[in-house]
């Protein structure tokens, strides 16, 4: 049959060319060096985040492959030459995954480096010192625990994670707020900056004096007294801030404070008691910061009462005996008219026999008392009053009741009577036996109208009548309060001081006559008539007028402090005018001094540094409008804006403004203009002000989805990130790990991990997003096997490998009949169960790729076309077509050696001539559609053919 043979001999050529071009190709590929990839292969995530690592190698067909790794997975997704990997919950600092796989008994690897890093969620300022002295060093620690790696982060002064410094202390510190930023700056990694902040601590200074407090006090106490005490101290600061302790004995005293720049003074009033007699110690300590500084003196209490000097009678008749007695404490020692005790606490006493020569004689009593060598003296007088008889050769007077008393200088109506020289006495009072009685007379020299007496030392007073009998006296004042104890050793005191009627009375009749009593003392500034604190308002007019209690009046002037000159008359109240003024009030008894303090008010005023006329709020920042207002008293402030026309919006200030009233405040301030009305008891002042209302950036899973599916071959635009805030951020969106190659199209290495930065004026946010690269199926292994080709009556597997991502779903397609046919769980392997007569089979997959397996006698190859060795199924698939052409092709079942013959042994799925245009060795479906090809794609097709 010499028909076919010219056409079979072209076939055979053709086939051994494409043998050949197919060997060529496959040397080509084994020169090609074999790796294994691992991408990232440098990666930084977040400690606690996830990664997915994709694993890959060039080996055409690898035998295993994996991931080595200490990370929890999470999901893993394979392909013939791939695999990828999720790795979740990382927090190691550093690991080391080893991707691997097997290629023609070598094992080819891949190394990769996974660090961690953890941003300064948490920054720790150590605690400051309580109180810290001025000019001495302090250290300042700050603490930044778990953040890292350490080499990213940063703390203003030094590397790590701990910062110690030492920091001079200033007066200008006191008060401060002190705080610790930490930056984590992962930028170079394509990552953003990360900071925080430590809450504030804040810091007080002090300076204290080393030298001890200055005390003024008396060494000597007497129980019973008051005075004053001072202790002062200068070089203080803050001087506000000092207490002052001021004690005598177990008794506190309590100080009044002055403060003059860094200077203290505090004054007290020391007052001794009977319980406290004895040597006693007046302590002051000033106490600063934790330190004092402390000075004593010692002090003497002592009690010395005033000498008491008695007559056994005031007034007693010529010749009759009068005792003297003169006495003080038991420690005294007193002296009668200079003759002194034998002992200290003995008393004197003299006895006379009272005569004319006696009458008004004067005694003196003095009492001296030693105390801590300093020797005190008091001292008490009194007089003597002898009463005597006139003589027995005066005439008798006129008929008429007699006088009580006679002086010696006889009144109306005894003119005419006068007393013999030899028998003129000097006695104070007359009574002649003979005389008649006589009405009480109260006379300027026995009862003076006007009394004055200083305040304090114990006094007798006197108010004594004539007449005859001799009249009591009795003063009280006219409203029936006080009553005079006359004639008796007591104190004077200042409620004693006014105008008594003294009434003198005997059976006779009665005398009248009202005495002024004036007790002189030392001036005194109380807190009515010279408050400690004054309040002016400013633009009015004002004097500085203090009135001083004291008898004579005292005089009162007032000088500014560190100033010399008096402040006298009105003033125009001004702010200058405030500060602490020293008025002293002087006569002459004494002197007082008092500091006042004088404020100025006034009405409120805005600064635009204290209070701007523009504010932007930050989301989040917690802040509140701070609009401090310049007026005394501290003026309320109430900023009130609109929503709408009739909704009232107040804007929240920062403290210390009270607690607004209605409207409520809302959790975040509105943007648009606020009417700031600040308001005091003097006035109130209008300011307008602008609030806009801006935000940091903030990503979420609507703006930025944490898992995006990128199609390969698309247009490459980066991940779909955007963000919220104003003014509106900038995201850029780079790739852990690794840079971020610039593509056109979307490739499947752009499959991983990416982190975005959103950034504006108020901060950053990121997010980490993983993507995914979906692509089209690509075929990875097509094979028959065995692969040289089946004789007759033998088996075969069929393998269909395709990479894609979702995963490709394979299919296979088979003639009519053929129901014994055997799959693998997915479908990527087919075999026959029992030895079959096999017309044609198909595996199908979008898109779809061909491979023919011939059933051979001892002569004929078996060409196999795929994705290895393309030339070479090139080559075959162009001699195949030349057969087809020349030969004729029916449908139905043939015999292997039949079709050795006739060539139709290559018809696939029984296809006939009409193939239309395509020439190739597979063929076409049938056209009758027994067989459906997928539409854009090709059909693996299988034809065996057996007897």
């Amino acid at each position: 049959m010499p028909g076919p043979l010219p056409g079979l001999l072209r076939a055979l050529l053709g086939l051994w060319a494409a043998l050949g071009l197919g060997l060529i190709g496959l040397s080509a590929v084994a020169q090609e060096p074999l790796w294994a990839d691992l991408q990232p292969r440098v990666a930084l995530v977040e400690r606690g985040g996830s990664l997915w690592l994709n694993c890959s190698t060039n080996c055409p067909r690898p035998e295993r492959g994996g991931l080595e790794t200490s990370l929890r997975r999470n999901g893993t997704q394979r392909g013939l030459r791939w695999l990828a990997r999720q790795l979740v919950d990382i927090r190691e600092p550093e690991t080391q995954p080893v991707c691997f796989f097997r290629c023609a008994r070598r094992t080819l690897q891949a190394r990769g480096l996974i660090r961690t890093f953890q941003r300064p969620d948490r920054v720790e300022l150590m605690p400051l010192p309580a109180w810290q002295p001025v000019g001495q060093n302090f250290t300042l620690s700050c603490r930044v625990p778990g953040a890292g790696p350490r080499g990213s982060l940063t703390v203003p002064r030094a590397r790590g994670a701990v910062l110690t410094a030492a920091v001079l202390a200033r007066r200008e510190d006191h008060g401060a707020n002190f705080s610790c930023r930490a930056e984590l700056d992962l930028r170079p990694h394509g990552l953003g900056l990360f900071e925080n902040r430590s809450a504030p601590r804040m810091l007080r200074t002090f300076a204290l004096s080393p030298e001890p407090p200055r005390l003024a006090a008396p060494r000597l106490l007497e129980v019973g007294s008051e005075r004053p005490v001072s202790c002062s101290l200068d070089g203080l600061f803050p001087a506000s801030e000092a207490r002052v302790y001021l004690a005598l004995g177990d008794q506190r005293l309590s100080p009044d404070i002055i403060l003059e720049g860094d200077a203290l003074r505090a004054t007290a009033t020391a007052t001794a008691s009977a319980e406290q007699e004895g040597a006693r110690e007046l302590v002051c300590s000033v106490t600063l910061g934790g330190e004092s500084r402390d000075t004593w003196e010692n002090v003497t209490v002592y009690s010395f009462p005033a000498p008491l000097l008695t007559l056994s009678e005031p007034s007693v008749p010529e010749g009759e005996t009068v005792t003297v007695t003169c006495a003080a404490g038991a420690r005294a020692l007193v002296a009668l008219d200079g003759v002194p005790a034998a002992v200290p606490g003995q008393p004197v006493q003299l006895q006379l026999n009272a005569t004319v020569n006696d009458d008004r004689r004067s005694f003196s009593c003095d009492a001296t008392l030693e105390v801590d060598g300093e020797i005190l003296s008091k001292k008490e007088s009194t007089e003597l009053r002898v009463l005597c008889e006139l003589s027995s050769r005066l005439p008798l007077p006129p008929a008429g009741p007699p006088p009580p008393v006679i002086s010696k200088d006889l009144p109306s109506p005894w003119p005419f009577v006068e007393v013999e020289p030899s028998s003129r006495s000097t006695c104070s009072l007359l009574y002649p036996t003979s005389l008649p009685a006589d009405a009480p007379r109260l006379d300027d020299s026995d009862c003076p109208r006007n009394w004055t007496w200083p305040e304090g030392p114990e006094q007798t007073l006197r108010c004594e009548a004539r007449g005859n009998p001799a009249p009591s006296v009795h003063c009280a004042r006219p409203d029936g309060g006080a009553v005079l104890a006359l004639g008796l050793l007591g104190p004077i005191t200042r409620a004693l001081a006014g105008t008594y009627r003294c009434t003198a009375a005997n059976v006779q009749g009665e005398a009248v006559k009202d005495v002024t009593l004036t007790v002189e003392y030392a001036p005194a500034l109380d807190s009515v008539s010279c408050p400690e604190r004054i309040t002016w308002l400013e633009g009015t007019e004002a004097s500085l007028s203090c009135v001083a209690h004291g008898v004579p009046p005292p005089n009162v002037s007032c000088v500014r402090s560190g100033e010399a000159e008096v402040i006298e008359g009105l003033l125009l109240v001004a702010r200058e005018h405030a500060g602490t003024y020293r008025c002293e009030a002087t006569n002459s008894r004494g002197s007082a001094a008092k500091e006042v303090a004088i404020t100025v008010e006034y009405g409120p005023s805005f600064e635009e540094l204290s209070c701007p006329s523009n504010w932007t709020w930050v989301e989040g920042s917690g802040r509140l409008f701070s609009c401090e207002v310049d007026g005394k008293p501290q003026p309320r402030v109430e900023c009130i804006g609109s929503r709408g026309t009739t909704e009232r919006v107040l804007l929240p200030l920062a403290p210390p403004d009270p607690s607004p009233r209605a409207p409520s405040i809302p959790s975040e301030p509105a943007s648009g203009i606020y009417t700031c009305n600040a308001t005091n008891q003097h006035g109130s002042m209008v300011k307008m002000v602008a609030v806009s209302v801006e935000s940091p950036p903030k990503m979420d899973e609507s703006t930025c989805p944490s898992h995006q599916t990128w199609l390969e071959g698309a247009e490459a635009v980066g991940p779909a990130c955007a963000a919220l805030g104003r003014p509106s951020p900038q995201v850029s969106c780079s790739r852990e790990g690794g840079p971020w190659p610039q593509r056109i199209r979307v490739s499947r290495q752009d499959a991983g991990t990416y982190l975005c930065l959103a950034t504006n004026a108020h901060g950053t946010d990121t997010r980490t997003i993983t993507v995914g690269v979906e692509y089209r199926p690509v075929v990875a292994e097509l094979a028959a096997s065995p692969p040289g080709g089946v004789r007759p009556g033998g088996n075969f597997t069929l393998t269909c490998r395709a990479e894609a991502w979702p995963p490709a779903q394979i299919s296979w397609r088979a003639p009519p009949g053929a129901l014994n046919i055997g799959l693998s769980s997915n479908n990527s392997t087919l075999s026959p169960r029992r030895r079959v007569r096999v017309r044609g089979h198909q595996c199908t997959r979008a898109p779809a790729r061909r491979i023919t397996v011939r059933v051979t006698g001892p002569w004929l190859w078996v060409a196999v076309g795929g994705a290895v060795g393309g030339a070479a199924l090139l080559a075959t698939g162009a001699g195949l077509a030349f057969y087809v052409q020349s030969t004729a092709c029916k449908k139905g079942e043939y015999n292997v050696q039949e079709a050795e013959s006739s060539g139709e042994a290559v018809c696939l799925n029984g296809a006939g001539g009409g193939t239309g245009g395509n020439a190739s060795a597979q063929g076409d479906t049938e056209p009758d559609g027994t067989a459906e090809t997928p539409a854009g794609g090709e059909v693996f097709s299988i034809q065996l053919t057996s007897a």
